[in-house]
């Protein structure tokens, strides 16, 4: 694929310069499946305005150093849709403490109150106007050596329109007075990630 890089293991380290250098950078991951302590890390993609890449991850891999650096930065913002979940997966399978984070599944539901519709899909397709090829969403991403034009293809769309959603979600959560409250939001995933990862359900419901 000719418009993003694909690393083994790790990022190199002119990418790492690059990434650190970004005031934001979008993330997403692609596993097994969705059970944290089952399912493997497979891939993960970065994205920041002249940098697309995609890690590929392999069996039994406990760190990625470089990624590692970037995920850490405090000067650098991550921006994830659905960030709960990749976070967990970046934390338990790499040993990676992401901050900070900006979640774009989260800032639409706080400002998209008249609609119940916040899959990356549809979010896309209002805030850019693009409609997103999701036919690869069920794939095996085991065989990363050996992944489609198709997968691959879907792994970069997945990062490609994340900053620019943040940007355009931000200014409407500042002008309804709820930017506040999604920095907040945002400042609680790890703790929330936390329960996820040592398997408590809704620890905050009456029941």
């Amino acid at each position: 694929m000719e418009d993003f890089q694909i690393c083994d293991r790790d990022l190199d380290d002119t990418l790492t310069a690059k990434y650190l250098q970004a005031e934001s950078i979008a993330v997403d991951t692609e596993t097994m499946g969705l059970n944290y302590l089952r399912d493997r890390l497979c891939l993960v993609q970065l994205f920041s305005p002249g940098a697309l890449t995609v890690i590929r991850i392999a069996k039994g891999q406990t760190a990625a150093p470089n990624l590692q650096q970037v995920m850490q930065s405090t000067t650098v913002t991550k921006v994830f849709h659905f960030a709960r979940f990749d976070v967990a997966q970046l934390r338990h399978r790499l040993g990676i403490e992401t901050q900070p984070i900006f979640c774009t599944k989260i800032a639409s539901k706080l400002i998209r109150t008249y609609s119940n519709r916040h899959g990356l899909k549809e979010l896309v397709a209002q805030l850019e106007g693009v409609e997103l090829d999701k036919s690869a969403q069920s794939s095996d991403w085991g065989d990363a050596e050996n992944l489609s034009d198709e997968q691959l293809r879907y792994a970069a769309n997945d990062v490609r329109y994340l900053i620019s959603m943040r940007q355009k979600l931000t200014a409407k959560l500042q002008r309804e007075d709820r930017w506040e409250l999604a920095q907040d939001c945002f400042k609680v995933l790890p703790t929330l990630v936390s329960l996820d990862l040592l398997q408590y359900e809704d620890i905050f419901s009456h029941h």
